[in-house]
């Protein structure tokens, strides 16, 4: 482990589209002084000052308190989107793996935990304002993904109350795209056999036009950022981050000089629930079912607290997505190793 007077950061997840840029950054930054990045799988990818340690946050005795000892911060990104059709085995490493973390933060004393949340932790809220920290945070039980972020912030809700000295903070984003996330985004959402190269604006003459679809959207880098102010904070508690515009039919039909044609909820269910249901998509419907229901963030705490702004539009964001899919792009870590198909 490197040495010097700045801070020492642990980061779980450190391969993942948010873990990759936070390492990244934390690596550029003369106030740390090293940093340890967990994952299952150690990268060819040797940023300044950091190095890698093997862990499955799934296992059992994974060693969490002799890698969080010393620590001044925890960043705790880990997470896994699938196998959509097994429950159990996404909460056994995003709900039991995360309790695994959070106790060895108290049992090695780290006097600092950043968590990430994510929009998808909040109940179904509105489409025409936005709603800021407050709002409850019961997600949309048949969704897994919501499911577990909401179980997550109750148990912190516990944590903190009997652990009173170590700050949390709980960042709660928006949609996070990158170039360099494209293949892993792909093929956790839309299949690994869905071509990149068709995520061209010429393909789409029409676009679903379907009641709820608004959302939010965040450049990684931007998100990673703001773990950074974090860390070199002394703040508490969650923070809303989110890039303006909201992202909605209008915007798209823009983008991709497309026609936005009016489709129902039933109908773009059951079209996704078949394709799911026969394995050809692994994003689950009832994912589709929260994503229709999920409230649009004020981020207002974010910009006053932490004095951090978005460098990246949301149209800016989408347009790197694309980018990325028609390139097969990815970067030299297992979760977002490239792949370039069609």
């Amino acid at each position: 482990m490197s040495s010097g007077t700045g801070k020492r950061i642990v980061v779980t997840g450190a391969t993942g589209n948010v873990g990759t840029s936070v390492v990244r950054l934390l690596s550029e930054d003369p106030r740390i002084a090293s940093v340890l990045g967990l994952a299952r799988r150690i990268p060819d990818w040797s940023p300044p000052k950091t190095d890698w340690a093997a862990v499955d946050l799934a296992a059992e005795g994974s060693g969490l308190a002799e890698q969080f000892s010393g620590a001044d911060a925890v960043v705790h990104l880990a997470w896994a989107f699938q196998p959509t059709h097994d429950p159990a085995a996404t909460w056994r490493t995003n709900v039991l793996g995360s309790m695994r973390v959070f106790e060895a933060v108290a049992t090695t004393g780290v006097p600092v935990l950043v968590h990430a949340s994510s929009v998808g932790a909040y109940s179904p809220g509105p489409k025409d304002e936005a709603v800021d920290e407050s709002w409850p945070t019961h997600g949309w039980p048949d969704a897994a993904y919501c499911r577990e972020k909401a179980y997550l912030e109750r148990a912190l809700d516990t944590f903190e109350r009997d652990h009173p000295a170590t700050r949390v903070v709980r960042m709660r984003p928006a949609f996070l795209f990158r170039r360099e996330s494209a293949s892993e985004q792909r093929r956790i959402f839309g299949g690994r056999f869905l071509p990149g190269p068709a995520a061209r604006p010429e393909l789409l003459p029409v676009l679903p036009d379907i009641p709820g679809l608004r959302m939010q959207a965040l450049h990684t880098d931007d998100a990673a950022n703001a773990y950074r102010l974090a860390l070199h904070s002394d703040v508490r508690g969650a923070f809303n981050l989110a890039a303006d515009p909201p992202v909605d039919v209008r915007l798209l039909g823009e983008m991709f000089d497309a026609r936005p044609v009016r489709l129902s909820r039933t109908v773009a269910r059951s079209a996704i629930a078949a394709a799911w249901g026969l394995h050809l998509l692994p994003a689950s419907p009832h994912l589709f079912d929260a994503v229709l229901r999920l409230p649009l963030m004020d981020c207002t705490r974010a910009r006053t607290e932490l004095g951090w702004r978005p460098e990246h539009t949301a149209p800016e964001v989408l347009e790197e997505l694309l980018l990325g899919l028609r390139q097969g792009a990815g970067a030299r870590t297992e979760p977002l190793r490239g792949r370039k198909v069609g």
